[in-house]
């Protein structure tokens, strides 16, 4: 399975004014997305059957955004030029097709209609991802005010539309409340909605991190360094750009249209070894990669690192959508600093794949020992009684190592690296049910973390004895914890870590802290219990 399948739709020069004005025309409020009912309107002059335009639409919006930009609208014309030519409908259809050999289709009576309608060409240029210039600029704007306003619901034209102003009228002002972006998160701005999924390998020293990013790119990303010791040194953002260079973590961590900012608050000393590598690829265009230093193991993990490494990897852990653990058959030892890496991506099992590298490096005896001792290791350090997948293969640009494995073993292996690369190239089909998935996560979080804060605040007493009440909530924090837990019915396992919250109370006056608003709580309740789920059914697909 080739994981450059998931790559751009191209389509042939002489069609693409065409299709530009095809475009326009279907985009009836202009503003660069062609929305569930322009498709309905607009597919139906190709006198499809309407069992078939559903699967059309269902594949150009693979995404599930619950609309179409301008490349997605392309492929869902060339479906359709396909299917009147009586091809049958398929996710994988337009791959590895000559994009000169698909003609545009059959849109009976479409040229009389935009004759008739005489619409001008706009003057601004639509976006690749789908997002005109108009509608950016609308909703980068509501998050640069100090109170959010309320949005007209006809600017909402897509599923992130749609969690993005949920965001701003009823999680937000609750995280604001009660500090949840000092204790936990920062607030979320536009770019957090709008960045491409990414990726985000783990592991101890040359176990191929690196070279697994060259691999899947199948060339080496600007400032990339591969070495058989420590060569990574740093935390590596590798994503789309117009041309090849590396943006320093400070510049990268300023700019309003990347989703970085939150990594200021590890100071100039992260910054300095964090940079961002940009370069034009098909694959890019889909999904980013962070690649990251070799976690260390004995006295280096305390006296090398500058800033607290722990806490950045939990910080992209929650921005990721695929976390890989990568593990050396050589090196199956699981360091302190590892150890607590792993403990950091607590609530994120779901992200986890771990990859046994460099597996033909072992015979298929060896192989078969080494995947048992990772099992009993990763056993010990994830305490879970369920079985994470460890994935099998050797990714880099080198043939499998044919005599040491076998054919039996050779078979194994390619399977197992074929399921790794389809988990892979379902990244982007899954980014919009993961930013729901995410975005459901932390109001939850927001939930409990106000109704900890709220009960604090409530157990302080009005006048005397404030410090020693305050100190005597901090050391019984775990019992406190029951306590709302019992009161307000709460599933024990979405609570933080007792330790850590408690480390961060250490600097705050509880008596400073708001009393417990229920009429903001059940807000946030409407919007899991209803507005959500209004919001993924009015961008389902339009045929349903």
């Amino acid at each position: 399975m080739d994981i450059l399948s998931v790559r751009s739709v191209h389509y042939a020069k002489q069609d693409e004014q065409m299709y530009k004005q095809w475009f326009d025309f279907a985009d009836e409020d202009g503003d660069g997305r062609i929305t569930g009912a322009d498709a309905v309107k607009f597919f139906s002059l190709s006198q499809l059957p309407r069992s078939h335009l559903k699967q059309v639409w269902a594949v150009a919006d693979s995404k599930r955004q619950g609309f179409l930009g301008f490349k997605e609208f392309v492929a869902a014309m060339q479906i359709i030029a396909l299917a009147q030519l009586g091809n049958e409908i398929s996710a994988d259809m337009l791959r590895d097709r000559d994009v000169d050999e698909i003609s545009p289709p059959n849109m009976e009576g479409l040229e009389q209609m935009i004759l008739a309608r005489k619409r001008a060409p706009p003057t601004g240029d639509v976006f690749t991802n789908g997002t005109s210039p108009q509608l950016q600029a609308e909703t980068a704007q509501w998050f640069a005010t100090k109170q959010p306003r309320k949005i007209p619901s006809t600017s909402v034209t897509s599923v992130v539309d749609g969690l993005k102003k949920l965001y701003l009228e009823k999680l937000k002002p609750l995280e604001v409340t009660y500090r949840f972006h000092d204790f936990v998160s920062p607030t979320l701005t536009e770019s957090d909605f709008d960045c491409k999924p990414m990726v985000m390998l783990l592991g101890q020293y040359s176990t191929g991190k690196t070279t697994f990013i060259k691999h899947l790119l199948r060339t080496s990303y600007p400032g990339a360094h591969i070495g058989p010791e420590p060569t990574t040194d740093r935390f590596v953002v590798v994503m789309d750009g117009t041309d090849e260079r590396s943006v320093p973590g400070n510049t990268i961590a300023v700019q309003a249209d990347m989703p970085f900012s939150g990594l200021t608050k590890f100071g100039t000393a992260f910054l300095s070894k964090f940079e961002c590598s940009q370069m034009p690829h098909p694959l890019l265009e889909h999904v980013s990669f962070v690649d990251t230093p070799g976690v260390l193991s004995g006295e280096k993990q305390r006296t090398q690192r500058s800033y607290d490494f722990t806490g950045v990897t939990e910080w992209f852990a929650a921005k990721c959508d695929l976390i890989l653990l990568l593990f050396d058959p050589h090196k199956l030892d699981i360091s302190d600093e590892f150890k607590r890496v792993i403990g950091s991506l607590r609530g994120h099992d779901d992200k986890i794949r771990v990859v046994l590298n460099k597996a033909d490096q072992v015979d298929t005896q060896q192989l078969m020992r080494v995947y048992g001792a990772l099992m009993w290791s990763l056993g010990k350090v994830l305490n879970t009684p369920e079985v994470m997948r460890v994935y099998i293969g050797s990714f880099n640009d080198k043939p499998i190592n044919d005599r040491a494995l076998g054919p039996i073993g050779k078979e194994l292996f390619e399977k197992e690296q074929n399921d790794l690369l389809a988990d892979l190239k379902d990244i982007p089909r899954k980014a919009c049910d993961r930013k729901i998935n995410e975005f459901v996560k932390r109001a939850r979080a927001v939930k409990i973390h106000s109704y900890i804060v709220g009960h604090l605040k409530k157990e302080m007493p009005a006048m005397m004895g404030k410090t020693k009440a305050q100190q005597r909530l901090v050391d019984n924090l775990e019992e406190e914890f029951r306590k709302v837990q019992r009161e307000q019915r709460l599933p024990p396992g979405d609570f933080p870590d007792v330790d850590a919250f408690r480390e961060r109370l250490s600097g705050y006056n509880f008596d400073k802290f708001e009393k417990l608003k229920p009429r903001m709580i059940q807000s946030v309740d409407d919007m899991l219990g209803h507005d959500i789920p209004n919001l993924l059914k009015k961008f389902r697909n339009p045929y349903d």
